[in-house]
């Protein structure tokens, strides 16, 4: 790949909400519904003394048979799914995605709670239109980072998925070309078609003609 022009990827640190509604390990049961209700949110994480994130409660952990004494310890899904604020954007929507979640606490290289990264903060990014991305995938990817001449490579781009279709000569650059635009903002997915070619084919031929 070429050095010099890099993709900046936003980060989980810039969207995130640094104002985080937190529960305690004892905190009651009703005290968790009014914090959810209140505050009009699907799930908060609960944090130990030291701020540091050790589970998550979601509205739908509040049964109605639950006894009134139940604290967030015992209803809280543990260990908790969190992310770090250098991680980027693209990573958090993954994460969500994987983990089936709405939220993700963010937290510093010791655990403790900075921030919350909802789903509704990173669609704030990813509201690009697939001729948007397709653009960059071709224009920062393909043509600026690895060199390709335009055409080279058919891009497609459906709903964020990013097709990637063709001959690429240098075999190398195929993985390059999926993480690279795996990178750019917006994209959910890339769908990999690319063929490597065999690579200084025809200096291979030329040495081989040389020969006496």
């Amino acid at each position: 790949m070429k050095e010099g022009r890099t993709m900046k990827a936003r980060t989980v640190g810039e969207v995130m909400t640094d104002e985080v509604v937190r529960a305690r390990r004892q905190t009651p049961l009703d005290h968790l519904a009014r914090l959810l209700d209140l505050h009009r949110i699907s799930a908060l994480p609960v944090v130990d003394h030291d701020d540091k994130v050790v589970g998550v409660v979601a509205d739908t952990d509040l049964a109605p048979g639950c006894a009134a004494t139940t604290t967030a310890e015992e209803l809280m899904a543990s260990p908790a799914v969190t992310i770090h604020p250098e991680q980027s954007v693209s990573d958090a929507a993954r994460l969500m995605e994987r983990q089936g979640v709405d939220r993700l606490p963010v937290v510093d290289e010791e655990d403790r709670l900075i921030g919350i990264a909802t789903r509704r903060d990173l669609l704030r990014v990813f509201l690009r239109t697939d001729e948007d991305i397709r653009r960059q995938v071709i224009d920062e990817v393909l043509i600026a980072a690895l060199g390709l001449p335009s055409g080279a490579v058919a891009v497609s781009v459906r709903d964020g998925m990013v097709t990637l279709e063709g001959l690429i000569h240098r075999p190398s650059d195929v993985p390059l070309a999926v993480r690279s635009a795996w990178r750019v903002e917006g994209v959910v997915g890339v769908v990999n078609r690319l063929e490597p070619g065999i690579e200084d084919c025809s200096l291979k031929q030329s040495a081989g003609h040389g020969k006496s």
